[in-house]
């Protein structure tokens, strides 16, 4: 019984680094989080310093305004994540005639990062897709690639990188003659 009284006052002093840290992860002012948690400023302040005490339901305003659960909220994250090669989940396309392999694997994390092998003549498809990420980096590691992005058009080359907004519609070919790796860097994760 005492063990358990412990956690939870660590969990408690926890508090407020874990949502300052989550706070700027998400690129939010106090005010912004504030304002979309429903509380002042002020108080936000006083809970991430330690100082003030929220109620559960505070903390489920704070959690829902950064997108997550109270449970999530205080989920403990490991500092690091191996995905060895042998172990990448892999996904086939063979219509569109590509394979992604996820070389991130924490699915509550704020990174993605896949590793696709697109063969000459795949590509996503002709109908452009989004997803619910904020922003995508594309970097050509071997090969050629085009890539649509609304109404423009890039050709990346072998080191070049392109940064896009993923609620766009977007697309992507290999016309090359040779296969194309290409690093997809997405954040949130929304694969």
């Amino acid at each position: 019984m005492a063990t358990e009284h412990v956690q939870r006052t660590e969990e408690a002093a926890d508090l407020g680094p874990r949502l300052r840290a989550l706070r700027r992860s998400n690129h939010l002012t106090l005010r912004e989080l504030a304002d979309r948690a429903a509380i002042t400023e002020s108080f936000l302040s006083q809970v991430e310093r330690g100082v003030a005490s929220p109620s559960i339901a505070t903390v489920q305003r704070i959690a829902r305004a950064l997108g997550l659960s109270i449970a999530e909220l205080f989920a403990d994250r490991p500092s690091s994540s191996l995905v060895r090669v042998a172990d990448r989940n892999r996904i086939s396309y063979p219509g569109l005639r590509a394979v992604d392999e996820f070389l991130t694997s924490a699915p509550n994390g704020r990174l993605q990062v896949i590793l696709s092998t697109i063969d000459p003549g795949g590509g996503t498809g002709e109908e452009p897709y989004t997803h619910d990420s904020d922003e995508e980096v594309v970097i050509v590691l071997d090969g050629a690639l085009d890539v649509w992005v609304g109404t423009e058009h890039h050709v990346l080359n072998e080191g070049d990188a392109l940064t896009l907004a993923s609620r766009t519609p977007h697309r992507n070919t290999n016309r090359g003659d040779r296969p194309c790796r290409v690093l997809f860097c997405i954040t949130p994760p929304s694969y």
